[in-house]
């Protein structure tokens, strides 16, 4: 039997790799930080240095500052940290997302971040990897949560604007402004055809988010924001992207007669909509539901499931009955944890 105690530690600053002297997704400054991906419960400002996937590069420079002192590796790439072999693997989770293998002397631990099974244009697909020990997320670790196919989902969402349309009223979109938007978009020009951007407009806070998606070669079209727009402009055929605390904000007051729709996993929970005090729901998740996390646990083979963020307690129980050694690890920061708590991180809401 393995043992994991060179390979992967869990510390007061999180995850750590003692044969290699460096963590992964810190919670505080630390000397070397590998990075899964750039939401702001991962990717912590003050590290002397940080590694991540070449994808990540342009959204961490955009959320911890140009200078920040970042080595990139391309998928696969392997490296040696101390006594530590080191490479980064396709999460799908969103735009440069990796999981993060690690090999000590044989012993091989994979780090998965955030992931998603469901393909996605705008970042490369998840690839499960064989190890030892698999940490896994479970933001939506309860049998409930099952996904529709993207394609249904985005039908839903140009119903409902074409509908809007016909009443002349607004269609406001809420989903987070790092990740699920991109994929949004992208989806929505797939779907309608690119000449359906014309009436797209988005919030302040999508436009470095987007920037730095075509900066790394995704294909999106440049949508401008509201606040570009003359005050009266019609925007009776529009729809419009912002993040969730756009709702009910002052932002909004411009259009008059708005249907609000959200795309958000937490939608596929009875009673979420009218909480939030949403028209519509469309459950889209760059998170795996039930079904795909068994599925790339089997994949990945390993011996030993660690389980941190969401319904952690649920899936590690489920694991441990199927035979495998699993336990529940400590995080710091939520995510997506609690269905109430739906807003992207504050430095991503800015109003334009």
């Amino acid at each position: 039997m393995p043992q994991f105690g060179d390979v992967l530690a869990c510390s007061s600053r999180g995850m750590y790799c003692p044969a290699g002297d460096f963590y992964i997704d810190p919670w505080a400054a630390v000397d070397r930080a590998i990075v899964t991906h750039a939401h702001s419960d991962h990717a912590r400002s003050g590290s002397l240095a940080y590694l991540a996937a070449e994808s990540s590069g342009p959204l961490l420079r955009l959320r911890l500052g140009n200078a920040i002192p970042l080595q990139t590796l391309s998928y696969g790439q392997r490296i040696r940290l101390g006594r530590a072999i080191v490479s980064l693997h396709p999460a799908g989770h969103i735009l440069g997302s990796s999981q993060v293998r690690i090999e000590v002397d044989g012993v091989v631990a994979v780090v998965s971040g955030d992931y998603k099974r469901q393909s996605d244009r705008t970042c490369a697909n998840c690839e499960p990897v064989p190890c030892d020990l698999f940490v896994t997320e479970s933001t939506f670790g309860l049998p409930v949560f099952r996904w529709k196919p993207t394609k249904t989902v985005v039908d839903e969402i140009l119903a409902w604007w074409s509908a809007n349309q016909s009443e002349r009223r607004p269609s406001l979109l809420l989903a987070y402004a790092v990740g699920k938007s991109q994929r949004l978009i992208s989806e929505i020009c797939s779907a309608a055809g690119r000449d359906a951007s014309k009436d797209m407009f988005v919030h302040g806070a999508l436009l470095g988010p987007n920037a730095a998606y075509r900066e790394s070669g995704v294909d999106l079209p440049e949508l401008p924001s509201v606040a570009s727009m003359p005050r009266n402009h019609d925007w009776s055929r529009s729809l419009l992207l912002a993040p969730p605390s756009a709702h009910n904000s002052a932002w909004m007051d411009r259009f008059r007669g708005v249907s609000v729709g959200m795309a958000s996993g937490w939608m596929g929970i009875r009673g979420t909509r009218r909480r939030r005090a949403i028209d519509r729901g469309f459950v889209l998740s760059d998170h795996c539901d039930w079904r795909d996390l068994l599925s790339s646990i089997e994949e990945c083979k390993p011996r030993e499931v660690w389980v941190t963020h969401g319904f952690t307690g649920v899936l590690s129980r489920y694991q441990s009955e199927q035979g495998r050694e699993s336990k529940v690890i400590e995080t710091r920061f939520s995510g997506e944890e609690d269905g109430n708590v739906l807003d992207e991180p504050s430095n991503e809401e800015s109003t334009p």
